[in-house]
């Protein structure tokens, strides 16, 4: 299938612009960001919903600011993001305001998606502005995100809302022409990477970790992006974000950049919410039996597969699975407690209510609430 094909029905676009895309020695490059806003306004043209994940308003906020070099402190990088994501916005509005679009603001900490009932209301919220034909722009909210509750990077953040507003198709726009096999900065033996057809180690093992000065992921960011992005069944592409008329260029199916293919069977948005959006509380340790059932037969997990529980959790929580070689291959949410599963671990389901008293479930966790993350050998992923 030629990339034209493979892109023919895409129709709502996520697209995701980094720092180092945006900024330049005087903060934010407005030119730069009214090519990329009439590139989103032809696309709107075309028939196609755009949602924006935009960074920028960190290093927007140092300009302002007179500060050079590095930020010293978390308080800061919310501080600098405060003077600037008023100013993102600003830009933003009057170069769409040009071609008679409206923007809207939305912005993110991780526990916003982690909570399922929010996660729907913000769902119904970007819903909404699509309906609209609204231009959303969306930011992790540097004023108030901690660690604990931030994404890491926007990467990770536009991943989390392909998701929510079920794209069919992210662009991670870049300051690169996309994923080459090693670090081009290093050496020019380096070569693009035109297409991706499986995130193998390889593929992540030539991604590199280095950061811009004003950016917060390196390709090493984009790749796990990409990998989580490709498990719900979207494409995703990693594109040179300061070229003009780049978006149109990647719709039209030129060969830009890298792309890579979805998984041919792929996580529902709730599976994919409790696999990438949840964090972890605790690990089972699971036999390889329990793992052929998991992985290639879709089963659920039953407490005569578990052999070791890692973590202090609760009924509710979800928890990695992880196979007799250390590789996490799944994560659920658990029918019972730590403290109960590691009373029930390796009797069968007979054996429960003897033991415990009472038996609430069969299953340590339900199929219905497990999300594989590894593909079985000779067999696409479930």
């Amino acid at each position: 299938m030629t990339r034209k094909e493979q892109l023919a029905g895409v129709r709502r676009i996520l697209v995701k612009v980094g720092s180092a895309v945006l900024t330049g020695e005087d903060g934010l490059n407005l030119q730069v960001i009214e090519q990329l806003v009439s590139d989103v306004a032809a696309l709107r043209e075309r028939g196609c919903q755009v949602v924006l994940v935009s960074s920028g308003a960190i290093a927007s906020g140092k300009h302002r600011m007179g500060i050079e070099g590095k930020l010293k402190s978390i308080s800061q990088k919310q501080a600098a993001a405060a003077v600037g994501q008023g100013r993102l916005m600003r830009v933003y509005s009057n170069a769409f305001g040009k071609h008679g679009l409206f923007v809207g603001q939305v912005l993110l900490t991780m526990s916003d998606i982690t909570d399922r009932k929010r996660f729907l209301n913000i769902r119904n919220t970007l819903f909404t502005l699509l309906e609209w034909g609204v231009i959303t722009i969306i930011n992790e909210n540097d004023t108030v995100a901690v660690d604990e509750i931030k994404f890491g990077d926007n990467d990770h953040l536009a991943a989390m809302v392909a998701n929510i507003v079920e794209a069919h198709l992210v662009i991670n726009l870049t300051s690169t022409e996309g994923l080459y096999d090693r670090n081009p900065t290093d050496t020019r033996k380096a070569k693009l990477i035109p297409l991706v057809a499986e995130i193998t180690p390889e593929i992540e093992a030539a991604a590199t970790e280095d950061a811009t000065p004003v950016g917060m992921g390196g390709m090493k960011s984009k790749v796990l992006a990409a990998k989580k992005v490709t498990a719900s069944g979207i494409p995703y592409i990693i594109a040179p974000g300061r070229r003009a008329g780049v978006l149109q260029e990647i719709l039209d199916g030129k060969e830009t950049g890298t792309l890579f293919l979805p998984s041919a069977e792929h996580l529902n948005s709730r599976k994919y919410w409790i696999a990438f959006t949840l964090r972890s509380r605790g690990r089972l340790l699971i036999d390889d039996g329990a793992k052929e059932a998991l992985v290639r037969d879709g089963k659920s997990l039953l407490p005569s597969g578990v052999t070791q529980v890692e973590g202090d959790f609760v009924l509710g929580d979800p928890v990695t699975c992880v196979d007799s070689a250390g590789n996490a291959i799944a994560k659920g949410l658990v029918n019972s407690g730590a403290d109960e599963i590691r009373k029930i671990m390796g009797l069968k389901t007979a054996k429960i209510e003897q033991v415990l008293g009472y038996k609430d479930y069969d299953e340590v966790i339900h199929r219905d609430n497990l999300a594989v993350t590894v593909q079985p050998a000779g067999k696409p992923k479930a």
